[in-house]
């Protein structure tokens, strides 16, 4: 592994159940790639885990063959087991390890199906490697394995590091701990034509967590998509619900209410953002994860001003983690709970204006009318002296970006200069007024006072967005991504536009002008909508925010165009994203490249991107909801 480099995941094969992953390659043994290991929470418990078998007085390594993903939580893997084959070209001796993830639990059945004539012996052997390294470490490409303790008995064996254990047990093995490796030994006859089988198991535990495994049922909801007219959006959709249901998680205080993990292997935990957005999507086939995860946030709503986290009273957070998050070379340190992003509050007061209106329970969203004013609040309150919503980190040490688009170089000039902050994003101004005029609404539905100020307000900020953020450039006229701390318009054409759709604070003709830019050949690869033009001088089809193309990101554009009445728009937007998908094999990834499908087959990986990624996921919700209308 090269330290200080982040791990690659575009090729490796990962199963899971949040907050429990397992990454390794296509044979099924980890090692060999920097993501490789058993994960649980924000700890790699496993790094390494090769097996081989005995030919000849020799350790041989299993030949791969194939490998199919059962779901979101199994993986099979195929291999040959040649050197013990009789002399005929067709192979009869297989290797089959069926790799299982549950919440806390990793289980492979391994199976030796043999065609010979006579019986085979030989043995497995299993090499573990225990870390205990952070996740943050992992994913920094600078980790160091942690100490441990190891307790071995017959068949089983505890590993202890800190706090954290580590059980692995293989009944009908020999099971020992040697040279910081625990190795696992079975004896294996198999019978002429037959089989051979057994199992191993790991229970991995961490009591530091903040955020603890479901115990309800799979929510494998039926997304009707029996009369979709292209057959790629059902497979899409099908592997999309199984992704979704394996990163549902809760907090410890509240098992009744889940939210969805923002992604896999980095974000087992709970974003205000990223939770939102992918409720939000997916609220025609599952209201109910819409409505707990609004009561999640609600819960952990700001109460008062603290600088060092960001919290304001109103204010919905944007991570939660067990302890302070490190991320080496960046100069960011967040804290455990931390409110750094300015779009999460009006994203949550949308959210439950649409779960109200999709059916939520009036007793449940009277319940929350105190965190709906206090969101409300915090909306007036946090649009500056120039009547915009901005952010500034004034730690130091946090994010310098706390929109979407949080990387430090995400907002930037045509000439590719850095925006300075303050930053006033045009997407979180479309947020705000949708959420004042909406949450007017809501309270008016349940006789609430204060609708007419905050209606008030919106009108404000829609007349003052129309004043300033309108640029012209040489490829047309439109929104400016930002305004900078000099109340400037940051003259970038970029993806965020496509946010403004359906918000409201724009005019139809307005909505056209945005729909036809972003359907362009500067911002549409043909497999999504880039997230910065082509002719920005800062493009680069594989920069994490400046020019690469996020499924989720591309599917609010199409949801957008659809509520503004541009269907062809939203129907071509829709047809990259199908394309993308079935490159992907239907599991759609955090983001990939914005190369252009003229140009090649297939969008290339962005190799470090998440995935499953619950927001990419429910993209296709999105999707089959264009494509019903």
């Amino acid at each position: 592994m090269n330290a200080g480099l982040q791990p690659f995941l575009s090729d490796a094969m990962v199963a899971l159940r949040a907050p429990t992953q397992v990454w390794s390659g296509r044979s099924g043994d980890m090692g060999a790639q920097a993501i490789d290991g058993a994960y649980h929470g924000d700890t790699r418990f496993v790094r390494e885990a090769q097996l081989t078998y005995a030919a000849g007085g020799e350790a041989s390594v299993p030949e791969a063959i194939s490998v199919g993903e059962i779901s979101a939580s199994a993986v099979s893997f195929t291999a040959l087991l040649r050197r013990i084959d009789d002399d005929w070209p067709d192979p009869k001796v297989r290797l089959e390890r069926v790799r299982t993830v549950e919440a806390g639990v990793v289980r492979e059945r391994l199976t030796v199906r043999s065609h010979l004539a006579g019986p085979v012996s030989t043995s497995l052997r299993l090499r573990l490697v225990p870390d205990f390294a952070p996740l943050q470490e992992v994913k920094a490409g600078a980790s160091a394995s942690r100490v441990w303790e190891a307790e071995a008995d017959g068949h089983t064996v505890r590993l202890s590091s800190d706090d954290k254990i580590l059980v692995l047990t293989a009944p009908g093995a020999h099971v020992r701990a040697e040279d910081r490796s625990v190795v696992v030994e079975w004896a294996v006859e198999c019978p002429a034509h037959g089989e051979w089988s057994a199992e191993w198991t790991l229970e991995l535990d961490d009591p530091g967590l903040v955020v603890a495994p479901t115990t309800a049922e799979p929510r494998r909801n039926a997304a009707d998509t029996r009369a979709a007219r292209d057959p790629r959006l059902r497979r899409w959709v099908d592997r999309a619900l199984s992704d979704l249901d394996a990163l549902r998680l809760v907090l410890p205080g509240a098992p009744d209410d889940e939210f969805l993990a923002a992604g896999a292997p980095w974000f087992f935990t709970l974003f205000g953002r990223d939770s939102l957005w992918a409720a939000r999507l997916l609220l025609p086939v599952d209201p109910g994860i819409a409505a707990s995860t609004l009561r999640v946030l609600a819960r952990l709503q700001g109460t008062k001003s603290d600088p060092a986290t960001a919290e304001e009273p109103g204010k919905i957070l944007h991570e939660l983690r067990a302890g302070e998050l490190a991320m080496p070379g960046e100069g960011i340190l967040l804290p455990p709970v931390y409110y750094g992003t300015v779009d999460a509050t009006p994203l949550w007061v949308c959210l439950l204006a649409e779960a109200a209106a999709a059916g939520m329970p009036e007793s449940e969203v009277r319940a929350l009318v105190p965190a709906l004013r206090s969101a409300l609040e915090w909306i007036v309150a946090s649009a500056g002296d120039d009547g915009f919503l901005d952010y500034v980190d004034e730690t130091g040490r946090g994010l310098s970006n706390q929109g979407w688009k949080d990387s430090g170089d995400s907002i930037q000039w045509r000439d590719g200069t850095l925006a300075q902050g303050p930053i006033a994003l045009c997407e979180v101004q479309g947020y705000a007024y949708e959420a004042a005029i909406r949450g007017a609404a809501l309270l008016e539905s349940l006789d609430e006072e204060g609708a007419g100020p905050l209606r008030e307000w919106a009108a404000g900020l829609r007349r003052r967005f129309a004043d300033r953020f309108w640029v012209t450039t040489p490829e047309g006229r439109y929104p400016a991504i930002a305004l900078d701390r000099d109340g400037r318009p940051v003259d970038t054409l970029t993806s965020n536009i496509g946010h403004l759709l359906g918000t409201g604070i724009l005019e139809p003709d307005q909505a056209r002008e945005i729909a036809r830019l972003l359907t362009g050949p500067s911002m549409t690869s043909g497999f999504g909508l880039r997230t910065m033009s082509t002719d920005a001088a800062g493009y680069w089809p594989l920069s994490y925010h400046g020019g690469s193309v996020w499924p989720h990101d591309t599917a609010i554009a199409a949801r957008g165009m659809a509520a503004e009445g541009l269907r062809h728009e939203a129907l071509v937007v829709v047809d990259g994203l199908l394309a993308a998908a079935e490159a992907f094999a239907f599991r759609m990834p955090e983001l990939y490249s914005g190369d252009d499908r003229t140009t090649t087959p297939a969008p290339a990986p962005y190799p470090a991107a998440c995935r499953p990624q619950a927001w990419s996921a429910a993209a296709a919700i999105a999707c089959r909801e264009i494509l019903r209308d």
